[in-house]
């Protein structure tokens, strides 16, 4: 009798053997907080069941979809954000956005992510369940939490940073998430550069902007956004799940995100996992 040889994968061997997923992405619903900068989430069932039934007694429903590529849990590609007129790479932001979309730097070139990701909880090192509205995170707090955590921040790596304001995502009152009169808590200019200088591929918070918004200043300026985006072509994700990672205090895993390949667009939306082998 005989026997099948198979290629040796260690991956698919370390899947068969057990891991555990942590959903990282925000569940999409009508009337979930938002930048208000942004077309808001829409579903609607255009087709109903009934609407037509087939001979043998089967139907089908289907939806339609409304949303801005920056709603919910979503990836900021490099078009997103430009500095006096240029892109990332030096590329004009008005010539490259003729035509609708962006050739170059829309998210279709966001190549899927399969890297080593790092949990930076802020709040847990400060001895906080949640950093106060409109708190800096700076450098600081960044090199303390890699201290207590034990896990250093690499060339490549995903990290995501865990302000605690995620807990406001399901409040009742939307706009205790978005922050505009209260401030949002996040890294400034100087977080993003701690970031840049460590050469990560790409940057997460639980927050709708990643960086800190001042009380009052709504996105009247985002620093880190011109700093990673524009200067040092970082991605960005925004709207992120983090509580349970840091319930668990998983703060090292492989990071899975892969957007929709909308050609020439600024951004998508995204449902990142955090995959932990069990053994």
């Amino acid at each position: 009798m005989g026997t099948t040889a198979r290629t040796a994968d260690r991956l698919l061997d370390a899947v068969q053997a057990g891991v555990t997923i942590y959903d990282l992405g925000r569940r999409l619903t009508v009337g979930m907080p938002q930048s208000p900068n942004h077309p808001a989430f829409g579903l609607t069932l255009p087709r109903r069941h009934g609407d037509m039934v087939r001979a043998d007694g089967g139907s089908a429903a289907n939806d339609l979809l409304v949303m801005g590529t920056h709603v919910g849990t979503h990836v900021d590609a490099l078009a997103h954000v430009s500095q006096d007129g240029r892109l990332h790479g030096g590329a004009d932001a008005a010539a490259a956005q003729v035509g609708g979309r962006f050739d170059e730097l829309g998210v279709h070139t966001v190549a899927p992510m399969v890297r080593r990701g790092v949990l930076l909880d802020v709040p847990a090192t400060l001895g906080l369940d949640s950093c106060e509205a409109g708190y800096e995170i700076t450098p600081a707090d960044l090199d303390a939490t890699v201290s207590r955590q034990g896990t250093p921040v690499g060339a490549g790596d995903v990290v995501l940073i865990r302000s605690g304001w995620g807990r406001l995502f399901d409040h009742e009152d939307r706009n205790h998430y978005i922050g505009k009169d209260s401030g949002v808590p996040g890294v400034g200019a100087d977080g993003a550069t701690w970031l840049a200088q460590r050469g990560v591929h790409a940057a997460g918070a639980d927050t709708i902007a990643f960086e800190c918004l001042p009380p009052g200043k709504g996105h009247s300026t985002l620093p880190a956004h011109r700093i990673l985006l524009v200067e040092h072509g970082i991605y960005l994700i925004e709207t992120m799940a983090l509580e349970e990672l840091a319930r668990d205090e998983v703060h090292e895993f492989t990071f899975v995100m892969a957007p929709l390949p909308l050609y020439g667009a600024t951004g998508s939306p995204v449902r990142p996992l955090a995959v932990v082998s069990r053994g």
